[in-house]
């Protein structure tokens, strides 16, 4: 270490003053001769050693301490907050830079679903044909052909034996997911553009909605249509069915989501408070039904609401609560810059999540009823999203024909 001649005539003052106050005298009289230094020492060196002391080791430990904080700071940021040890899986999101961005669709990616058993992802897209891909590695499979025109859905049943799909090809087709992945068999019924389908949950039906106006039911061992479910005025978006497979959930261009009790065919309830097409819905689990009623301050057992509830996404930028049994908008979350279409509940119940033609993904705390996080997931608008139940994961799709898995922590 070089000193200046000033810092050096300093520090030998200091040690002068320090041999003095201490009486080394012997050592005071050598070290003065040897550095010319005058025999009067100016009274603001007085103590200076020990005090440049005592700062140097407190200033060393707060090095240590910043030097400790630092590296937290980056695990932090390297892990995406609280490292996922520390965390519960119902908590994990999504965090960014996404794990994988896979390509080879050729035109829009208009869904992707996960797989319920097998390490498996699915997309569809606009250039009619279905994609297999590991999300774990993020490797391509195969492809499913078949369709002629825009695959608009796909789902599976709850074994993942079966892949249903629709599209603006006017038909459904129902592929053979267990071995050969063949089409083994093609509904045929609605007029017009095939928008949603879905699995039943018994697995024995699926119910699709088109822009016929109209939502209909197979049964999957004949292939025929044993009920039509009419009342929309304008094209059905989408069809998700409860839990216990007794009520349809439907949205429309016309504005509205309507209730259906399967049995009966009859509309129970519908729900009108959006200013746009509604694209998106989706049932909250059970779950989900404590934060639900934290979030409408009904807590106490006497004031809670028991649901069941419904999500919708729409046109009009926002997402709405809906509690079922009483046709009442609970409260409506706003933040999205541009058309809502996709929404999911978090497994772990706390949380919703969006996918968004602002081209980002966001999840909302329930509880609080805000945006917790945003993720700028896309080049373009963001059309589909899926979460794992069990894994990690979640995916998205998009207008940039990318599918994108994000991991969470």
């Amino acid at each position: 270490m070089v000193l200046s001649q000033r810092q050096k005539d300093e520090l030998n003052k200091a040690i002068a003053d320090y041999l003095s106050s201490n009486g080394y005298l012997n050592a005071l009289s050598e070290f003065t001769k040897e550095t010319s230094m005058p025999a009067e020492i100016d009274k603001k060196f007085t103590g200076l050693l020990e005090k440049k002391w005592t700062s140097v080791i407190r200033l060393q430990k707060k090095v240590m301490d910043l030097e400790t904080k630092l590296s937290e700071a980056e695990k932090e940021f390297n892990t995406g907050g609280p490292t996922r040890d520390k965390r519960s899986p119902l908590e994990w999101i999504p965090r960014p830079p996404e794990r994988y961005s896979l390509s080879g669709h050729r035109s829009p990616v208009t869904r992707v679903i996960f797989h319920p058993v097998f390490s498996v992802m699915v997309s569809a897209s606009e250039d009619a044909t279905i994609k297999m891909w590991d999300f774990e590695t993020g490797d391509y499979e195969r492809s499913l052909k078949g369709h002629t025109d825009s695959v608009q859905d796909i789902a599976f049943d709850h074994t993942g034996k079966y892949l249903v799909s629709c599209s603006a090809d006017m038909t459904i087709k129902l592929w053979n997911f267990s071995e050969h992945f063949d089409c083994i068999k093609t509904l045929y019924g609605h007029d017009h553009n095939v928008s949603s389908v879905t699995f039943m949950p018994s697995g024995d039906h699926i119910v699709s909605a088109s822009r016929d106006k109209t939502i209909k039911m197979w049964e999957v061992s004949t292939g025929y249509c044993v009920k039509t479910f009419t009342g929309h005025r304008e094209w059905v978006r989408m069809v998700r069915v409860y839990h216990d497979g007794s009520l349809l959930a439907s949205c429309s261009n016309d504005q509205t989501v309507r209730i259906w009790v399967v049995a009966t065919k009859e509309c129970k309830v519908e729900l009108r408070e959006h200013e746009h097409v509604v694209e998106c819905l989706a049932w909250a689990p059970e779950l989900a039904h404590p934060a639900i009623n934290e979030a409408v301050g009904a807590v106490n057992k006497k004031g809670a609401r028991s649901g069941p509830f419904l999500i919708s996404g729409s046109r009009d930028k926002t997402i709405k609560m809906w509690d079922v049994s009483t046709g009442l908008c609970l409260f409506t979350l706003v933040g999205h810059d541009n058309w809502v279409r996709g929404v999911l509940f978090h497994a772990g119940g706390k949380y919703i999540l969006s996918a968004s033609d602002d081209k980002t993904l966001r999840i909302w705390d329930i509880k609080n009823k805000r945006n917790h996080k945003t993720l700028d997931a896309h080049q373009h608008f963001v059309t589909s999203l899926d979460m794992h139940k069990t894994s990690p994961y979640v995916i998205t799709g998009s207008v940039d024909q990318m599918v994108k898995v994000w991991e969470c922590r």
